[in-house]
C-alpha cells in the first residue's frame, strides 16, 4: 500500500468529529474531537516519515505531504502552523521510533558487554532497513550541517541523545569489568559510530556487497581490542 492511500485511510478513520450532542455532554465530545484531532496529526507525521526518508527533510513541504495525504494544504497546515514545526515533529517521531527499536529493545540484556552488543545488534537492524528506506540522521546531517537553526537543533539533540546512550552503556561495562581497564570509553563509541556511517555510504550509496558483515566483522575487532580477555 502506498504511503499516500495508507495515510488517507488512516486520517478518515481519524477523521474531524462531527458536532453533536446536548451542552452537557459538550466535554465529551471536546474530548472525543481533540483525542481524533491527536491521531490525525500523528497519521500524518507518519506519512511525513515516510517521504522524508525518500526526498529529505529539506524536500518535505506542505504541499507534498498534503498531496501524499490527500487533505488540503491548509488542513495539513492547521496541525503544524508551519513547515518547520512540521520538520522538527518527524524527527521527534523517528527518534521515537529509533529509541524503541534500539535503546528500550536492549534494556532486557544485564549491564555490561552483553547490552553494548544488545544495542549494536538492534541499530544493526535498524540500518538493514534504512539501506533501503533512508535515515533522516544521515541525509539530516547533510542537508542542515551548516544551517543554524531549530530543525537542526533537533536532529543534533537526537543523534547527541542516542551517543549518550551508547556511551553510559560503554562505561556501564567497564565499570562491569568487560573491558579493559584502560579502555577509553569515547574512543569504542566513536569507532562503534563510525562503522555505522561506514556501512549507510557504502551499502546505500556505494551499493557494496558484504558491508554488512564487514561492519559486524568491524564491530567483533572492536570487542577484542576493548574488552576483557575473559568477556568477549
Amino acid at each position: 500500500m502506498s504511503i499516500a492511500s495508507l495515510s488517507a485511510k488512516l486520517i478518515r478513520k481519524a477523521g474531524p468529529a462531527t458536532k453533536r450532542g446536548s451542552a452537557a455532554g459538550g466535554k465529551s465530545v471536546s474530548g472525543r474531537a481533540l483525542q481524533k484531532g491527536q491521531q490525525t496529526k500523528m497519521a500524518i507525521v507518519d506519512a511525513a516519515l515516510g517521504l522524508a526518508t525518500q526526498i529529505g527533510l529539506e524536500g518535505l513541504s506542505i504541499g507534498a505531504l498534503a498531496e501524499a495525504t490527500q487533505m488540503s494544504k491548509s488542513g495539513v497546515f492547521a496541525h503544524f502552523g508551519s513547515r518547520e514545526e512540521m520538520q522538527i515533529s518527524v524527527i521527534h517521531q523517528y527518534f521515537a521510533q529509533f529509541e524503541q527499536d534500539v535503546f528500550y529493545a536492549a534494556l532486557s540484556e544485564p549491564r555490561g558487554l552483553p547490552r553494548v552488543k544488545a544495542l549494536f545488534a538492534n541499530w544493526m537492524k535498524r540500518v538493514a532497513v534504512e539501506i533501503q528506506s533512508g535515515c533522516i540522521f544521515i541525509s539530516g546531517a547533510v542537508e542542515f550541517d551548516d544551517r543554524p537553526g531549530p530543525v537542526r537543533d533537533a536532529l543534533a539533540t537526537s543523534v547527541q541523545t542516542w551517543l549518550g546512550a551508547m556511551n553510559r552503556a560503554i562505561v556501564l561495562a567497564k565499570a562491569c569489568g568487560d573491558l579493559r581497564a584502560d579502555a577509553d570509553e569515547e574512543q569504542m563509541a566513536f569507532e562503534i559510530h563510525g562503522l555505522i556511517l561506514a556501512l549507510h555510504y557504502e551499502a546505500r550509496f556505494l551499493k557494496k556487497p558484504g558491508s554488512i558483515e564487514r561492519a559486524n566483522k568491524g564491530f567483533d575487532n572492536i570487542l577484542a581490542r576493548y574488552g576483557a580477555p575473559t568477556s568477549v
